[in-house]
């Protein structure tokens, strides 16, 4: 997947870089759709963030915006591109959370996460979709680009390197915050 428009950064970040790969290839995924909501989304969560690893991108879990909400996960690349994923265990979940429209002005690109077994298809077509399991994920629709204002992206770079460093930190210090 090509983001063109970021000239300032980068001239396209390639999304699909990574090898193709199916969410559980060759490992046998313990997702079903008899799990508890909070096992489903904590294994889908791991499965982004291995995929992002794999992209290029640092990543970060529940990652606070200057609008006070908290993304579910966000990752920054080399050329500072940010891209920002939302994770739903179940149709209900999606149904009932329209907290992800608030998120979109905070990033270059924005996604679903789901399990192999949601209806990904009741998702919105102006967002991004990945099927994730708790060792692998695989975009099925490319989230489409829209460039942060420089500011912006300045302002969420500094305040993903912040959260970034008091979360090692407070690996070696439980008395440090999290960011």
């Amino acid at each position: 997947m090509n983001i063109p428009g970021l000239s300032d950064l980068v001239s396209s970040t390639d999304f699909a870089a990574a090898p193709t790969i199916t969410p559980g290839a060759g490992h046998h995924s313990s997702l079903h759709r008899g799990m508890p909501p909070p096992a489903v989304t904590a294994a889908v969560t791991r499965g982004v963030c291995r995929w992002m690893d794999d992209m290029g991108f640092s990543s970060l879990m529940e990652f606070k915006l200057g609008n006070g909400r908290r993304a579910d996960v966000v990752g920054l690349n080399a050329a500072g591109v940010l891209l920002m994923v939302e994770v739903k265990s179940t149709p209900e979940d999606f149904k009932g959370d329209a907290k992800w429209l608030e998120y979109v002005p905070f990033c270059d690109a924005f996604s679903f996460a789901v399990p192999p077994h949601f209806p990904w298809q009741i998702l919105p077509t102006t967002c991004g979709v990945i099927i994730a399991d708790n060792y692998s994920a695989a975009v099925v629709r490319t989230a489409p680009h829209h460039p942060l204002a420089a500011a912006r992206r300045k302002a969420l770079t500094l305040r993903f390197a912040l959260a970034a460093g008091q979360r090692l930190a407070a690996i070696t210090d439980p008395r440090i915050q999290d960011y």
